[in-house]
């Protein structure tokens, strides 16, 4: 009987939130990540728009490139400089709470004059908004219709297996950045190791061959002593 009604509050609760409950609100920002190409000697910046009084993760990585080091700074809708740092290979950085706006997101590769970067930054939102609408769908069942379960147990648990699997997709994609970023580094590693192992190769050889020419000389430079 438990197991019947929890099934049944469960499937009112998504009848409820795919037609919605209450007064439609705006549509919530999504999390996102991007890769992309930074030349050298330039800079590059992005702007992502943020709700008032929410939770705004970024998190960068340079997953190619000589040094893999780059220059970021974060703005604010107000034009406050909120974090500055030079030539890193990873950040993460917490903006809580957010103001209204669009926030500004800069890398900046001018200090390096031939080396382009591959750079991997993701923008994860935890807005309270989400909290207000998981609530909704309780307030619509009345307590006679909840058949004997306890629906703030079942918002409870639903809540934190939504959690859960946020984050789970949150640490493969960071999983992700950091397997490109060790690919390209050993790649690199293997050419520098493919073209001194043949230059060492080169010089055996001409030392083998300088020195077979040596002995030959030595030997054909002795002529018979005449009697």
């Amino acid at each position: 009987m438990m197991a019947a009604g929890a099934a049944v509050a469960l499937a009112l609760w998504l009848l409820l939130a795919a037609v919605g409950v209450g007064e439609a609100g705006p549509p919530p920002i999504q999390d996102g990540e991007f890769t992309f190409l930074l030349p050298a000697g330039r800079k590059q910046c992005f702007y992502q728009s943020a709700p008032a009084n929410a939770s705004l993760e970024t998190e960068y990585q340079v997953i190619g490139g000589a040094g893999l080091d780059v220059d970021f700074t974060l703005e604010s809708p107000q034009g406050v400089l909120l974090v500055s740092e030079s030539r890193k290979a990873d950040g993460v950085h917490t903006v809580e709470p957010t103001e209204a706006g669009d926030y500004r997101l800069c890398f900046d590769n001018s200090f390096s004059t031939i080396s382009e970067k591959l750079v991997f930054f993701e923008l994860i939102f935890d807005s309270f908004q989400d909290e207000e609408e998981v609530e909704g769908w309780a307030e619509a069942v009345e307590p006679e219709e909840m058949l004997d379960v306890r629906m703030e147990d079942i918002k409870e648990s639903v809540e934190t297996m939504r959690t859960r699997l946020e984050r789970s997709i949150q640490m493969l994609t960071l999983l992700r950045a950091f397997e490109a970023r060790d690919r390209n580094l050993q790649e690199d590693n293997l050419e520098r190791v493919n073209f001194w192992s043949a230059a060492n190769v080169a010089v055996l050889l001409l030392v083998a061959v300088l020195q077979v020419c040596t002995l030959k000389r030595f030997f054909h430079d002795k002529r018979p002593v005449p009697t």
